[in-house]
């Protein structure tokens, strides 16, 4: 599986990728997530392909896109992270977030943070989370969908 920052030519394995109706609960629609990256600079749509097929989708946001969530000016978001319906339950999320600090140190070299914020309701991926390295600070936030715990991984 590899990390790759979305190009146009990938729009068919974007409009090919499910999600369920409780993942919308707590991630953004790619598709839309596409949208907003292409009037923000400091957005980027991020692809974990795997033997050709999109199995996890994500955005990295710079700037003002961490503000609310974090006060280090080196630090870039995670959000809208999800996996492909089909694909759930066979450790891709977990494999992408492994990769993601060594992709971010890549692409983003003056990054020293990953933040993110998940749904205090969305237990599953806490866990997940936290066994990928990012750590609970007890930072809250409030997000169109609820309660947010702000979690770090430092690189």
């Amino acid at each position: 599986m590899e990390l790759n920052i979305y190009t146009d030519q990938q729009l068919q394995l974007i409009e090919n990728y499910e999600l369920t109706e409780e993942q919308l609960m707590f991630t953004g629609i790619p598709i839309e997530c596409i949208k907003l990256s292409e009037k923000d600079p400091d957005r980027f749509t991020i692809l974990a392909i795997d033997n050709d097929q999109l199995v996890t989708f994500f955005n990295l946001h710079r700037n003002e896109g961490v503000k609310p969530y974090s006060q280090n000016s080196h630090a870039i978001l995670l959000r809208a992270f999800s996996t492909d319906a089909r694909h759930r339950g066979k450790g891709y999320a977990k494999m992408a977030l492994e990769l993601l600090p060594k992709f971010v140190k890549k692409e983003f070299p003056h990054m020293t943070e990953i933040v993110l914020a998940v749904n205090i309701a969305n237990s599953a991926a806490q866990s997940l989370y936290k066994k990928s390295g990012y750590v609970d600070q007890g930072v809250r936030a409030m997000g169109k969908k609820g309660e947010l715990i702000v979690m770090s991984y430092y690189l």
